[in-house]
């Protein structure tokens, strides 16, 4: 009896160690099993975070060339650069060569192939000429007479305006000098018709100890080009002074000669007279008609 418990006994405690060898054993098999998903599922977790990272870097840097600006940096491509009207005339004339022989003869008789071309460091802004006439006439005197024309012309600048502006300035200051010269005696000031874009004569006598002088200065802006033409004359030695009014026609019919070169001198062709505006045959027959201006030469200059 006591064997048999004893063998009994001996039963129990192998079945009880089996069933905690089997026990352990699916403890560990449970442990694996659910170590080997989370593996696999961290492995699947990190290849995927590493596809989409680099999908997004290479979305990313698409997008980030395609969003870069394109030479607007330094504001060139949106601001245009500030503009000037270009100047009308670009060239000056010859000025000794503005005037005729017939108008020369007429203003400086003894002096008309006397021109001197005065100095200037650019041919193409400014220019100028002049002549002297002296008709002695022995013991009744002598007739004096003096003529001057100079050009000057303003290229059109972003920092100072258009041309035609700078030569307005230059005009109204060129008008005031000639106004106010000291010592001056009956001036006056008359606009000129026909001539340019804005023309005045300035007349006034002038005593000096060789006579009296007659002085007449004729201020004339064309587009960006002012003309100042010096006329004067005078009587010395006994011979009479000059009649003003003579001297004055003179010297605005120069003007309008000289200023209508500057045209010329650019290329600008004569306008074509209307039918209407065509002078008769007696009209230019006249020998006072090249002095009297045209409506369709002062259109021309």
């Amino acid at each position: 009896m006591q064997r048999a418990a004893v063998q009994q006994d001996g039963r129990r405690d192998r079945n009880e160690r089996n069933a905690q060898r089997r026990a352990g054993r699916l403890r560990r098999g449970l442990v694996c099993a659910a170590v080997v998903p989370a593996v696999a599922l961290f492995a699947a977790a990190c290849s995927s975070d590493s596809g989409s990272g680099d999908t997004a870097q290479q979305k990313g840097g698409g997008s980030g060339t395609s969003a870069a600006p394109t030479g607007s940096g330094d504001g060139t491509g949106s601001e245009a650069s500030p503009t000037v009207q270009a100047a009308k005339y670009q060239k000056l004339p010859e000025p000794c060569a503005v005037l005729s022989k017939e108008t020369l003869t007429a203003l400086v008789p003894k002096g008309a192939k006397s021109g001197k071309k005065g100095s200037s460091d650019d041919a193409a802004t400014r220019g100028s000429c002049s002549w002297s006439s002296l008709d002695n006439n022995g013991v009744k005197g002598s007739q004096f007479r003096w003529l001057n024309i100079s050009f000057l012309r303003f290229d059109s600048d972003t920092s100072r305006g258009t041309g035609e502006k700078q030569a307005e300035a230059y005009y109204t200051s060129q008008v005031q000098d000639a106004q106010s010269v000291s010592g001056a005696k009956n001036a006056k000031s008359e606009p000129v018709a026909a001539t340019g874009d804005q023309a005045t004569v300035v007349h006034y006598d002038l005593k000096k100890k060789e006579g009296a002088f007659r002085q007449q200065t004729v201020v004339v802006r064309a587009a960006n080009v002012v003309v100042t033409l010096d006329y004067n004359g005078a009587g010395l030695a006994g011979e009479k002074t000059p009649d003003a009014s003579t001297l004055t026609k003179s010297a605005e019919k120069a003007a309008k000669e000289a200023t209508a070169s500057v045209a010329t001198a650019n290329g600008a062709a004569p306008a074509p007279s209307s039918p209407a505006a065509k002078p008769s045959k007696q009209t230019s027959k006249s020998p006072s008609a090249s002095a009297s201006p045209s409506k369709s030469s002062a259109k021309k200059d």
